[in-house]
């Protein structure tokens, strides 16, 4: 038998041995404030869910009308045949939404990344990342063949000494940020990156994740957060978290998404989302554009949740978002602690590297609108248990 694969077997051990091998739960129902996790009922502090719209009757009522009227699947990519009216009204309403002169979707947040970064920029160019960027920027970068710079976290002026340092050897640059950091919770320094941007005349690009439905007036995200309308070139974001379905977009200067429909790679050689993804999308932008409760109660029990958390006595690092890191350091007591929340009835992942740096596991939990006080609370007192039970506080 050949041996071509016992350096698998080997670095899967290696996993295990380091408590880094991811166990993956498997769910049993809809998404909501509790869960059928491995068919246990629990608590649930770990989707990113944040308005509790993934199984709102509005989204489940358009996606089953799109079903019956345009059928399963796109069976085409939207350049060939795959651009249903469906499509196009979701972007004309996320532009709308976003204040935007124009907007294009793709399959998800990571292959808008994966789209965009590599139709900007190539090898006679240069990228400005932040060091704490998502892995789907990070690819997006590595395909363009750029050269990458990564600049020190939400550091401006790291940022700027690696600008002059760089920018003169290249044809052009770009600077791409996180605008909200999703496993700290912090929020990129927006309006001093677009000085830097605007100074050096660099295309500036934010991946809005984890701050669409979440900053912003109604949930509109990072760019009205800050009033920076007009200001940066490209937003990207999800269509997976806040807004409960699934699929990217990237939103901005018009003639940057006409380059898009032109020359991004996931567009032109992927199969479209799905009708009811899309009616669903639209679905929830008419939930958000109608009332700002949803947003509002987010926030609400995020700020009552994280206050108690400190209040315990645990660590929950440098967020300002709803994304509520519990800092554990290594990654075996990250995995025990989980494993115990779940125990308790609270369902609570364990996050280690290489999503976060060596030393930084965490237990991250995420705060949605869709939980009550009561669900708080429950899961307030499982925290305080096991954090005792393992000498956390």
């Amino acid at each position: 038998m050949s041996n071509r694969l016992d350096w698998v077997r080997t670095e899967l051990q290696a996993l295990r041995d380091a408590g880094l091998y991811n166990h993956i739960r498997t769910i049993g129902s809809p998404q909501g404030a509790w869960l059928i996790v491995d068919g246990k009922r629990v608590l649930n502090f770990c989707s990113n869910n944040y308005l509790g719209l993934a199984n709102h009757p509005a989204l489940v009522a358009a996606a089953k009308k799109a079903l019956d009227e345009m059928g399963a699947g796109p069976a085409a990519v939207r350049s060939i045949a795959g651009t249903t009216t469906l499509h196009v009204e979701l972007e004309r309403r996320l532009a709308k939404f976003k204040g935007v002169e124009a907007a294009i979707t793709f399959q998800s947040g990571f292959n808008a990344n994966l789209a965009t970064i590599p139709a900007l920029v190539g090898k006679e160019d240069v990228i400005f990342s932040d060091r704490l960027n998502h892995a789907s920027i990070i690819d997006g970068c590595r395909l363009s063949g750029a050269k990458i710079i990564a600049y020190d976290h939400c550091h401006v002026a790291s940022l700027e000494a690696a600008i002059k340092e760089n920018l003169s050897q290249h044809r052009r640059g770009l600077i791409v940020t996180d605008g909200v950091f999703s496993m700290d919770g912090d929020v990129a320094p927006l309006p001093e990156i677009y000085e830097v941007a605007r100074r050096y005349d660099i295309l500036l690009m934010v991946d809005d994740a984890h701050g669409e439905g979440v900053l912003g007036k109604g949930g509109r995200g990072i760019v009205d957060h800050f009033g920076l309308h007009g200001k940066v070139d490209i937003e990207v974001g999800t269509l997976s978290k806040a807004f409960g379905v699934v699929g990217g977009v990237v939103a901005g200067n018009a003639l940057i998404i006409e380059w898009l429909r032109q020359r991004g790679r996931p567009f032109l050689f992927s199969s479209a989302v799905t009708p009811p993804d899309a009616a669903a999308c639209i679905a929830a932008l008419d939930l958000l554009e109608s009332s700002t409760e949803l947003v509002d109660r987010l926030w609400e029990n995020a700020r009552y949740f994280k206050a108690e958390m400190k209040a315990l006595g645990f660590d929950t690092g440098v967020s300002t978002t709803p994304i509520t890191p519990i800092m554990l350091g290594g990654a075996p007591l990250a995995q025990q602690f989980s494993r115990e929340l779940f125990e308790a009835g609270v369902f609570a992942m364990a996050i280690g590297y290489p999503t976060v740096p060596q030393g930084k596991a965490r237990i991250r939990v995420m705060i949605s609108a869709a939980h009550a006080k009561d669900d708080l609370d429950q899961g307030l007192e499982a925290f305080a248990k096991v954090g005792k039970k393992l000498g956390v506080i």
